[in-house]
């Protein structure tokens, strides 16, 4: 599968370049490219995020998946100014192939804590009509459950502590590929 990754890559850079008329490198075209797949698009600068969209769900080809979230992570992550093209050169590229969600049933929130895994985990959180994901990479930053879930919620606009029967989970896990260092 590193060819698969290779060219989910250079899609996602290729449709980040082609919104500034440069031309990219040539993707190999695999048949796993056309099946429907859920990428999220992570572009950091210098370790930094700089950006990051993705799909929880399976939609659209993998193809079509990649180089729209490359673009949504480029232009249009509400946290970030537009990328601009002299920033292209030195933004590194990961798309992360997500596995479809599975429910975590869980008797309260110290029952769903010991249920993640740390690094393997991405995590869907869901409150009434709030909702947040966390990919595993993020373990990275946060690596204890009460954290990772705190800063979760507060993603999804709510108190950290809060907690509530309106409470849904799901985790996914992930395949990834990273850019070189530019």
């Amino acid at each position: 599968m590193p060819e698969l990754g290779t060219s989910l890559l250079t899609l996602a850079r290729n449709a980040i370049a082609a919104r500034f008329g440069q031309e990219g490198a040539a993707a190999v075209d695999c048949p796993e490219l056309h099946k429907m797949g859920a990428t999220f698009v992570t572009l950091t600068q210098h370790g930094d995020l700089r950006g990051c969209i993705g799909s929880l769900e399976a939609w659209r080809p993998l193809l079509q998946d990649v180089q729209e979230n490359a673009i949504a992570a480029a232009f249009r992550d509400p946290r970030f100014e537009p990328l601009t093209a002299k920033e292209l050169p030195v933004t590194r590229v990961e798309v992360s192939l997500l596995t479809p969600a599975e429910p975590i049933f869980f008797t309260s929130e110290a029952d769903a804590l010991a249920q993640l895994r740390p690094e393997i985990d991405g995590v869907i959180f869901t409150a009434g009509n709030r909702r947040s994901t966390f990919l595993p990479q993020v373990w990275e930053q946060l690596p204890g459950p009460a954290s990772f879930m705190a800063h979760l919620k507060q993603k999804a606009g709510l108190p950290a502590n809060y907690w509530g029967s309106d409470v849904h989970l799901a985790r996914y896990g992930v395949k990834k590929w990273k850019e070189a260092t530019p």
